[in-house]
């Protein structure tokens, strides 16, 4: 996975299980961290993600969880609008960067 990690350019989770949440939330973790600059994103086929994307919206709601974070997260129900909007990503804030 690690390996994975290191020579993907990107990530994309399609509809999936538990492994697929795991997995996504590492490398979204990893992206709040700045262990990577990568694109995360969810691939939402039939609104498959959307119960995830309102427990999200709800962390932010808590005060768990930055805005700008779930703005990095790429979201779309088709490929051809994912690869674009991945094209057009910039990199968010990492968490605990230190004041220059």
């Amino acid at each position: 996975k690690a390996r994975m990690a290191k020579l993907g350019d990107a990530f994309v989770a399609f509809p999936g299980g538990a492994g697929t949440l795991e997995e996504f939330f590492e490398v979204w973790t990893w992206q709040q961290l700045g262990i990577h600059a990568k694109p995360v994103a969810l691939l939402n086929i039939n609104g498959f993600w959307d119960g995830l994307l309102k427990a999200i919206d709800g962390m932010i709601v808590g005060g768990f969880l930055r805005p700008q974070y779930r703005d990095s997260l790429i979201v779309e129900s088709t490929m051809p609008k994912l690869l674009e909007q991945m094209a057009a990503w910039s990199e968010p804030e990492v968490k605990w960067a230190k004041a220059s």
